[in-house]
């Protein structure tokens, strides 16, 4: 089996071109972990991500995006009324702890799997500049099949609005 890392190196932060090529598949290894594209890509940047870091010292993520008030989303979501939607922040969480699975050196597609508890607290609107996703990883299972238990914050300028518990997200094998 070849190890995911002899493709890129791990590193401790990632700019919107690196998630651009992680949109594009094979950036942790051929049938591995990646992104979705744009639109769907639900981040500018990754400015913190370590494997011993976070609310249980097992791994975290921090990633962020800037918001435009030209984002898809707020013209198309509730006409006149322009709000990201709350499954945009759950998903960019899944997306981030997928990400994580594989820069962390498992092998596989990443899939979101589920999640208990989740919180609204507040809106992300036209009128915010930056959206950061807190994920912390509370449990991790290697092997056959590798899955990642979190849980999860999304600020709005430094303003907690969502909260998620037991966010889930596994690889699966991938059909090459």
């Amino acid at each position: 089996m070849t190890n995911p890392h002899d493709f890129h190196k791990p590193q401790s932060t990632y700019s919107k071109e690196d998630l651009l090529k992680s949109s594009e598949g094979g950036y942790f290894g051929p049938g591995n972990a990646q992104l979705p594209a744009p639109p769907m890509l639900m981040m500018d940047r990754i400015v913190e991500i370590s494997t011993d870091g976070g609310e249980f010292g097992k791994g975290h993520v921090v990633g962020e995006l800037d918001i435009r008030p030209d984002l898809w989303f707020f013209g198309c979501y509730f006409a006149g009324d322009p709000i990201m939607p709350g499954s945009l922040g759950l998903d960019a969480m899944w997306q981030v702890i997928g990400y994580w699975l594989g820069w962390s050196g498992s092998p596989g597609k990443g899939r979101a799997v589920g999640v208990g508890e989740v919180e609204l607290r507040g809106g992300i609107t036209p009128d915010t500049a930056r959206v950061r996703y807190e994920v912390s990883m509370r449990q991790v299972r290697r092997g056959k099949l590798a899955v990642a238990i979190a849980n999860g914050r999304v600020f709005a300028d430094n303003v907690c609005v969502f909260l998620a518990k037991d966010l889930r997200v596994g690889l699966i094998a991938s059909a090459s």
